[in-house]
């Protein structure tokens, strides 16, 4: 059975393990907003799910865009 915090924990060590990805994942977001489109819609999730090293749930997308937002680009919404 796979523990969610464990999950979660992963998630947060691979965002700061991977800045270049996390700052490239920013910039997206940044463009969504420029659009007025959060970074938490369906199409920024969906993009994150797609763009990280690996692929990921819809759920650990959302996680890792959180954790991508609190430590590289707080500004986003």
């Amino acid at each position: 059975v796979n523990n969610p915090i464990n999950s979660q924990t992963n998630l947060l060590e691979s965002v700061k393990k991977n800045p270049e990805n996390a700052i490239e994942i920013c910039s997206k977001f940044k463009e969504l907003n420029s659009k007025g489109i959060s970074a938490n819609s369906d199409l920024a999730i969906t993009y994150v799910s797609k763009k990280w090293k690996t692929q990921l749930s819809p759920l650990n997308a959302e996680i890792l865009s959180i954790y991508v937002i609190a430590l590289h680009c707080p500004k986003v919404f």
